[in-house]
């Protein structure tokens, strides 16, 4: 891999992990499903009129659409906004890893390995020792949310693989346009013209920039890139980058607000990176040092 597809996809997955921040960084000024709508309707709007509409059938566009943009991040934002730090929250939500290899195993047939296995519980454990840190960044509630969050994005991931589309930037924009009208009446079923009232007045600088960071670099230029090297590059190769999400999502939380990373914290960064890292890729990593280990010595 050069040395410049490493460096950009590394920044990436930075990125994405200081996403978390920013968008708390939006929360203070505008409420979650208003955010997000905005957010996705930047990701459609104007793109929508110059890319064309990728050649499948419109059910897998409104369904990843409502999934991707409300099941996931607008429940996300919501999961932020009651109480979880930007932090454990980039970290919780790796677990649609799992949940994407369960439904898979139910959806498609696809068998579950003991590697796979091994991973959950390993990042159950992880998640289990979350839970009882009290200096205040973790809720019951925030958990469950961005749990939820986790299981909306492994089914949108079931209707992207269902989708079989290889115009993924298109899919992407496409997607996007049916996730704003859903996200913003959600807002006025639950807050009435309240968040819409006080949006003018109170959305400033931090607010404006939180959404633009949201829309172009984290979702449209990062999704492009990262598709882009999948493309050019063994899955092997890139995939496992990934990983390196939540690590930067606590760190970035750690200095925009100062969030103590306790041992608590790092033991469940540990054990969830770890059984991410055995469930995905134990089986290859050991088959690779089989096969180094029985190759004939010169």
């Amino acid at each position: 891999m050069k040395l410049r597809h490493l460096l950009l996809a590394l920044s990436i997955t930075a990125v994405w992990g200081l996403n978390f921040s920013v968008i708390k960084l939006g929360l203070t000024r505008v409420d979650p499903f208003i955010l997000a709508g905005i957010r996705f309707t930047l990701c459609a709007l104007p793109a929508i009129f110059f890319i064309p509409k990728p050649d499948v059938p419109w059910r897998y566009i409104a369904g990843y659409g409502l999934i991707f943009g409300v099941g996931l991040w607008g429940v996300v934002n919501l999961g932020i906004t009651s109480g979880l730090s930007p932090g454990i929250a980039s970290l919780v939500l790796q677990f649609s890893a799992f949940f994407t290899i369960l439904l898979g195993a139910r959806v498609f047939k696809e068998s579950v390995s003991r590697y796979q296995i091994a991973g959950m519980v390993i990042a159950l454990c992880g998640l289990l020792s979350i839970i009882p840190i009290t200096d205040g960044t973790v809720t019951l509630t925030g958990l469950a949310l961005v749990l939820l969050g986790a299981m909306a994005w492994s089914v949108a991931n079931v209707v992207s693989k269902k989708a079989r589309t290889t115009q993924v930037f298109g899919f992407l924009v496409w997607s996007s346009a049916f996730s704003p009208i859903a996200l913003f009446a959600i807002d006025y079923a639950l807050n009435g013209t309240t968040g819409y009232r006080t949006l003018i007045d109170q959305v400033d600088t931090r607010a404006v920039l939180s959404i633009l960071f949201q829309v172009y670099p984290n979702t449209l230029f990062g999704y492009w890139v990262w598709n882009s090297l999948m493309k050019r590059y063994p899955v092997s190769t890139i995939a496992p980058l990934s990983l390196l999400v939540p690590v930067f999502g606590l760190i970035g939380s750690a200095i925009l607000f100062e969030e103590n990373l306790s041992l608590d914290k790092v033991v469940a960064v540990v054990l969830v990176v770890t059984g991410l890292g055995v469930g995905l890729y134990g089986q290859r990593l050991l088959s690779a040092i089989i096969d180094r280990t029985t190759q004939p010595q010169r």
